[in-house]
């Protein structure tokens, strides 16, 4: 794993929690679906960008 990849799944690991904690808040469901979008793209790419698929 190099630092890019592990940054991007780290990041996106996080925003996971903010949308579980949105979800408990109440939060508009625009933003909630604002940031699962954000989470599943940084999730992707963290993975995508992994080494161990050469």
């Amino acid at each position: 794993m190099n630092g890019i990849s592990t940054l991007l799944i780290v990041v996106g690991l996080f925003l996971v929690g903010g949308i579980y904690s949105f979800v408990k808040q109440k939060m508009p469901k625009g933003l909630i679906v604002l940031l699962s979008i954000g989470a599943a793209m940084c999730l992707v790419a963290g993975v995508v960008r992994l080494e161990v698929w050469n």
